[in-house]
């Protein structure tokens, strides 16, 4: 079988994907032991981690879990809610472009 090599005027020009922030809102009903939960579950965070953005969310109002692609970070929002609703919280979790 003969071989050919093809030569292409084609220029492919590849970009990293636009990344995106999860963050966890504090509210006055959500149990800390739940966002721990939480944190160590979906956005698989150790203990320790998970104490912390707890702390940060409970002084601060909001903070940052994790940084995704849109997909998986929509997916990651949306996974809390669900767990949320299943265990009667009213935890938000929100997506904003990582700049």
């Amino acid at each position: 079988m003969p071989k050919f090599e093809v030569e292409s005027d084609v220029e492919l020009e590849l970009w990293e994907p636009q990344m995106y922030k999860v963050l966890l809102h504090n509210d006055d009903y959500t149990s800390m032991d739940f966002v721990v939960e939480v944190l160590t579950s979906i956005f698989h965070k150790t203990q320790e981690q998970a104490v912390q953005i707890m702390l940060q969310i409970h002084e601060k109002g909001k903070a940052i879990c994790g940084v995704y692609s849109f997909e998986i970070a929509q997916t990651k929002a949306q996974q809390v809610k669900q767990l949320a609703k299943k265990n009667e919280f009213p935890l938000l979790a929100t997506i904003e472009e990582d700049v």
